[in-house]
């Protein structure tokens, strides 16, 4: 595994600022109407998913960064919740929903398996104390 010395190396957060850019074009295409409501309410969830990431990655005690990363998940579930309710009112195609899926989705594994490493850690650190 490659050392981490940034929030910018863990891949959690790398696929989380893909799924912030993947999701750009579709929210550009919401009706003006929707600016307020849903886009700005998506906005807010995919730039939580990786402000949560950087902010827990700059605590120093393992359960503070577990906290943030289940705020992290957390957002990933609204943004899946938000994008069900823009294939409903057809701003975008099943197509994209499915490919924005897969990618929260993907988040959301690697978000679950970097909880689990803090875990890990915080109990090798606390055996060892």
């Amino acid at each position: 595994m490659d050392e981490i010395r940034s929030f910018r190396d863990l891949k959690c957060w790398k696929e989380g600022v893909n799924l912030r850019k993947m999701a750009k074009p579709l929210l550009d295409r919401f009706p003006a109407d929707e600016k307020y409501r849903l886009t700005n309410q998506l906005i807010r969830a995919l730039r939580s998913v990786t402000n949560n990431i950087a902010e827990g990655f700059g605590r120093y005690h393992y359960q503070e960064n577990i906290q943030f990363c289940r705020i992290s998940r957390g957002s990933l579930t609204e943004i899946q919740d938000h994008f069900l309710i823009a294939l409903e009112e057809n701003y975008i195609t099943n197509d994209e929903y499915q490919s924005i899926d897969t990618q929260t989705e993907k988040c959301l594994a690697l978000i679950n398996g970097y909880i689990n490493y803090l875990r890990k850690r915080k109990s090798i650190d606390t055996d060892n104390s």
